[in-house]
């Protein structure tokens, strides 16, 4: 049922009337109608209005799962209006996304296909674990820095941070073509887990401020798609760049880094101009929306969830949310995808070459397409899942695949057989990718909660990286048991995990239709599970 109340957002001035410091305030107190007084005028005005101080927030009072109208009829906008600006932030935002979110992967791409050239004996990375560190060392940086740089992305904004970001991350992996020794690669290492560690989490977030709830998970799955794509490109292109060992006197794994340092440089300067502000900045991003488009595409995230504005930054306002358990849950679900993608992700070549005996240049080659099929599975759950409101049965219904990709990748006998688990398993996790970062976003209200909870998932996922980075053991070849067990246990976990969210989702859902209660401190949201 739907009711005439709106949301209130945070950030906004406060009315004439004070709001009590606890419990859930009256979700009619604000009106999102332009002749509301206590609304601004402008994106520009919201912006600039005093942060509120207290902690809790709602949006209206309206069963989320069961719209009977539209948000152009509730607040004022054509149906054609909304979809013109959904296809500009589509092709602004999610592009840009899709590109920024490959270079994690590229990173992976162009040393798991360094692994099989003459890289690790030219820097004695063949000695003992040294290869394994140089992995776990990236990841290490890449957590400790990932929550101060996901909180960077609201402070600085999206287009000086991601910029920054980029361009320095280019210029550390240009720098990674003339390193000597194994010393040299592993502190660059952590210089580049240190620059990339807001990439995803930052663009995560950000995408969720920009989109409905029951838009997300196919916007992350474009993200998802683009990045893949350009990691599957990124292995042929690799393979073309070790045709050039011994030119202009570098092996063919140098130019590897050298060309996709130029290429992320120069990226990073484009982003400034291609990349998006948050909605109710939108007006400072480069030739995007009118202030009247901004101002639509702000009332739809009032109308969804009311958390379009951030409250005053403090450290206590941004870690306070670490007593919500189900941000840890979602944390948990993150390292056990990981530890499966990065183990795929840097090692598919090595299996190809050592388990599946195919050469180093095949075993870059193939490497490419089980990404480019990945496109698939992401895409049809995303839109399945958005279409019918559901995250849980098609995280379930991944990992399932993943279970049985890794199954057949390490207990069959025909090589081609296990070159197929290859490709269930990459689309497996690839879908889940999107689905995850959709279950997360979905069920948090509050734009400090949403950093937190999107740097505290992403640290959780490099410590998965971590493990990831180990359980593909070369002495282990050609069946990789540890990989294949742990792969599955960690899935049948997952599941298990994601039981144990839908059940209390229900419960919490149901208590508050009988009470009309608040999720979240937010009167009339609701948990999509």
């Amino acid at each position: 049922m739907i009711s005439s109340s709106t949301p209130a957002i945070e950030g906004r001035a406060p009315s004439s009337q004070p709001q009590p410091d606890s419990g859930p305030r009256n979700s009619n107190s604000l009106d999102i109608s332009n002749s509301d007084t206590s609304r601004p005028n402008s994106i520009g005005d919201r912006s600039t209005k005093h942060p509120r101080t207290e902690t809790h927030h709602q949006v209206e009072d309206v069963d989320l799962h069961r719209d009977d109208l539209s948000d152009s009829q509730l607040a004022g906008f054509s149906e054609a209006q909304e979809r013109h600006i959904r296809r500009k932030v589509d092709f602004r935002l999610c592009t840009i996304a899709g590109i920024l979110c490959s270079l994690n992967l590229l990173d992976s791409g162009v040393l798991s296909s360094a692994a099989v050239t003459s890289m690790p004996s030219d820097l004695g990375l063949d000695h003992g674990n040294r290869f394994s560190v140089s992995i776990f060392i990236f990841t290490v940086a890449s957590i400790i820095f990932q929550l101060p740089s996901t909180i960077a992305v609201r402070t600085f904004g999206p287009r000086v941070w991601f910029s920054f970001i980029t361009f320095s991350f280019g210029i550390i992996t240009l720098s990674t073509g003339f390193v000597k020794d194994w010393k040299q690669m592993i502190a660059l290492r952590v210089l580049l887990g240190a620059t990339s560690s807001g990439i995803y989490p930052g663009l995560s977030y950000l995408i969720s401020c920009w989109y409905p709830r029951r838009e997300q998970q196919v916007r992350f799955a474009f993200m998802q798609s683009g990045e893949v794509i350009i990691l599957a490109t990124g292995s042929l292109v690799n393979y073309g760049l070790q045709q050039r060992n011994g030119g202009a006197g570098l092996e063919g794994w140098r130019w590897m880094f050298i060309v996709q340092g130029l290429c992320t440089c120069v990226l990073g300067i484009a982003t400034y101009w291609w990349i998006v502000d948050f909605p109710e900045n939108s007006h400072k991003s480069f030739w995007f929306l009118t202030e009247e488009e901004a101002d639509i595409a702000s009332r739809r995230i009032e109308k969804d969830r009311g958390d379009l504005i951030a409250q005053k930054f403090s450290i206590m306002a941004v870690l306070i949310h670490a007593k919500d358990f189900k941000i840890w849950v979602f944390a948990c679900l993150f390292f056990m995808q990981n530890v499966v993608s990065t183990a795929l992700a840097y090692f598919v070549p090595i299996i190809l070459e050592n388990g599946l005996g195919y050469s180093p240049n095949q075993a870059i080659i193939l490497s490419a397409p089980p990404y480019y099929y990945a496109v698939v599975p992401v895409i049809l759950s995303s839109v399945v899942a958005d279409r019918f409101r559901i995250r849980g049965p098609i995280i379930t219904f991944n990992a399932l695949c993943m279970i049985t990709g890794f199954a057949v990748l390490g207990f069959a006998d025909n090589s081609g057989a296990r070159y197929f688990g290859v490709f269930l398993s990459t689309g497996a996790y690839v879908a889940n990718w999107a689905a995850l970062t959709a279950y997360q976003a979905n069920n948090v209200v509050g734009q400090w909660k949403r950093v937190f909870t999107a740097a505290a998932c992403t640290m959780f996922n490099g410590a998965g990286g971590i493990a990831g980075s180990y359980i593909v053991r070369n002495v282990e070849a050609p069946r990789y048991t540890t990989a294949v067990w742990v792969s599955i246990g960690s899935h049948i976990l997952m599941i298990s995990l994601v039981g144990v969210l839908t059940i209390y989702f229900y419960f919490r859902n149901n208590r508050a239709a009988r009470t009309n209660g608040a999720v979240e401190r937010t009167t009339g949201f609701r948990y999509t599970y």
